[in-house]
């Protein structure tokens, strides 16, 4: 073999003698009479089970998140009022707020505030 007895790759013949092989052995593929249907549930097992990883996923870093969360906000200090702590701004007081003395007036017409009107 010297190479000058093959011809060309990109001959009509060559082509045509592919096509002629790729249907020769296309003739002799059957599938089964139930392949479409295999195929399709081994498909829908897997979208299943992706669908069920990811939803197990996303409920444990939400849990995580939520978990290290209240952690933080737990383990912070008692008295400095949460986690962003300015002493600009002092935090209230936990106690309970003092009682009023002496009468107090509830409503519309209280002594302390002029009668309500309806025009102005």
């Amino acid at each position: 073999m010297n190479g000058q007895d093959t011809e060309p790759v990109n001959s009509p013949d060559t082509e045509e003698q592919l096509r002629q092989a790729m249907a020769a052995l296309a003739g002799q593929f059957h599938p089964a009479p139930d392949a479409y249907r295999t195929a399709r549930g081994e498909w829908q097992r897997r979208e299943r089970r992706r669908r069920l990883v990811l939803t197990l996923l996303v409920t444990a870093v939400f849990t995580l998140a939520t978990l290290a969360g209240l952690w933080v906000l737990n383990s912070a200090p008692s008295g400095s009022g949460g986690i962003f702590f300015d002493e600009r701004f002092p935090t209230p007081s936990r106690s309970a707020p003092a009682a009023p003395t002496g009468p107090v007036s509830v409503g519309v017409n209280a002594p302390d505030r002029p009668p309500a009107t309806l025009g102005s």
